[in-house]
């Protein structure tokens, strides 16, 4: 994560400063991904996400002499996506729910038993599913820190919260997966290996550890 902040920043000031497109176009490819799940967490459509994924880079580039002055870039393009995913959500009221792709799944384990992988693929769709039925700021919390291994400040600061409330939100989050896999062998599917289960809470031991590390 550390790299890839220098990364980004090293990148900004090429593209501010020297108005160097092929850094702009790394900057892109860099973040692009995160920057539209995160946007599909707000609108719940993938093409719609692109889309203001998109103008918020075209915006940076048209504006980029103006934006000299940020020193942390990924922090700016998460906020103008958030901004711009609420301004969509205001101005086009009747959103449909879909579901997210499974390129937002979490992955937790892969066997060479097919047998296993069959019951480890159930096993993702459980939690996967459990994680979307989260609230909508949980969700985004455990997203962020998850997937994108950020810190409470930089949550905090994208989501306009303070890093007390991520820390909370993200104490929910961790304690009803957990509550989903412990039940998942006893409630969904009796024959599910009990490893699978302990590995799968495993992942969820290593996230609460970032309350005593990411702050």
């Amino acid at each position: 994560m550390k790299d890839r902040k220098v990364d980004t920043l090293n990148l900004w000031k090429l593209i501010c400063n020297n108005n160097d497109e092929k850094a702009f176009e790394l900057l892109f490819h860099l973040l692009n991904n995160s920057l539209t799940k995160f946007c599909i967490l707000y609108v719940n459509q993938r093409e719609i996400a692109e889309e203001i994924v998109s103008d918020v880079f075209v915006k940076c580039w048209l504006n980029r002499k103006t934006l000299t002055e940020i020193l942390n870039p990924e922090t700016y393009l998460f906020v103008a996506v958030k901004n711009q995913s609420l301004n969509h959500i205001k101005k086009y009221s009747s959103i449909h729910l879909v579901q997210i792709e499974e390129t937002n799944s979490v992955e937790f384990v892969n066997t060479y038993n097919p047998q296993r992988e069959i019951e480890n693929k159930e096993l993702i769709f459980r939690m996967d599913k459990a994680i979307t039925a989260l609230p909508q700021q949980c969700r985004i919390v455990f997203r962020l820190i998850k997937e994108d291994g950020m810190k409470y400040k930089e949550v905090a600061e994208i989501l306009n919260i303070s890093p007390r409330t991520v820390q909370t939100q993200l104490f929910r989050a961790i304690k009803k997966l957990s509550i989903v896999l412990s039940n998942y062998d006893k409630l969904n599917n009796p024959k599910v290996h009990t490893s699978n289960i302990f590995k799968a809470l495993s992942v969820i031991i290593g996230i609460w550890q970032l309350f005593f590390i990411n702050l």
